[in-house]
């Protein structure tokens, strides 16, 4: 118990820098909270104690990365909304004397724009997109406890406008293997600009705190997953607007915020679910609470934040799907691909 206080310690001091953070919209560099693997994807989107040798979890929380995932490299894509389109790829390498290592490049393009003058005389054409180059290192202490870290350095390009910036997450599991039991803390996007777009502009990044458990049921081939995300902000209940149709002038009037404690509770949190029939087939689904209740059309609520996909392994590759309902208007496909270097040469 005493060195788990000593893993925490760092993180529960963070938890002050946050106090005054944000939860969506008031930051630069959001692509860097997209999900970029599949199996998180399926998962509901947000994953971090799940300890395997999946190295696309080493993304979402650096102390996953263990001697498991040596020499697999991941290819990742996601069609997203309208013509966006973002991926992921990463190497892992491990060394028994040092630790584990990953490297990886996300982006995310935002796809081709025409430029007009204010005439709406067209001018050309330009393109705009954001990039992180991620460098990843975790340690396993001892069999149970491990620490991470992820350093990234960001380059955004919108039009003439660009900067540039860094960012850390750090991690620390909890791994009992007998007991298939996982708990994990991260702190992902401690950084700062150091080029802003405009002179004197200086935009917060999307700094956040998560804390997530897993447990594998031991006779059913059943993994639970529970994640409580944006901790920083511990309150993601807001003030709604109503129109008042009922006036001449059809006033718009701020709504009392009725949502108690246990609405703000679910809005931390996403559930997953692994069925796990054998180690060449997985089956997934994830429920984002936050997701839905931002998300619906109240007239036709639908599958809006569930989400389901599945992992197969053919010859040398691991294949995963993941399929989230963001909208009745569509949802988005996420595709993933790992496989061993090695396997090649042997």
């Amino acid at each position: 118990m005493k060195q788990l206080l000593t893993l925490l310690l760092p993180f529960c001091l963070l938890i002050s820098y946050s106090a005054s953070g944000q939860n969506g919209g008031t930051d630069t560099y959001e692509f860097l909270d997209l999900t970029y693997s599949a199996r998180i994807a399926a998962l509901g989107g947000v994953a971090i104690a799940i300890k395997d040798n999946d190295p696309n979890l080493g993304l979402a929380n650096p102390a996953l990365l263990n001697k498991e995932m040596d020499n697999q490299m991941t290819l990742n894509y996601t069609n997203y909304l309208s013509d966006i389109n973002y991926g992921y790829t990463s190497f892992t390498k491990h060394y028994d004397s040092i630790g584990t290592f990953n490297v990886g490049l996300k982006y995310v393009s935002y796809g081709e724009f025409v430029e007009r003058d204010a005439g709406g005389n067209e001018l050309g054409t330009f393109n705009a997109g954001e990039y992180a180059i991620v460098m990843g290192y975790a340690k396993e202490l001892n069999n149970n406890f491990s620490i991470g870290a992820n350093f990234k350095t960001i380059l955004s390009s919108l039009y003439d406008y660009q900067s540039f910036g860094v960012a850390l997450d750090l991690g620390t599991t909890y791994y009992l293997k007998d007991k298939g039991f996982t708990a994990s803390l991260v702190v992902k996007n401690i950084g700062s600009q150091i080029t802003t777009y405009t002179e004197d502009n200086r935009e917060p990044i999307p700094f956040e705190i998560q804390a997530g458990i897993s447990k594998k049921l031991k006779n059913v081939p059943l993994r639970f997953s529970l994640t409580a995300h944006s901790l920083e902000t511990p309150d993601l209940t807001y003030e709604r607007q109503i129109k008042n149709e009922g006036g001449l002038l059809g006033v718009t009037q701020e709504e009392d915020n009725q949502d108690g404690l246990l609405e703000n509770m679910a809005r931390h949190t996403v559930v997953g679910v692994e069925f796990l029939p054998s180690q060449n087939f997985h089956i997934r689904l994830g429920y984002n609470y936050q997701r839905r209740r931002e998300l619906l059309v109240e007239e036709k609520t639908g599958l809006v934040g569930m989400s389901f996909g599945f992992g197969m392994r053919i010859s040398k590759f691991h294949i995963s799907y993941g399929h989230a309902s963001y909208h009745q208007a569509g949802g988005i496909n996420t595709f993933s691909v790992v496989t061993r270097i090695a396997d090649f040469y042997n």
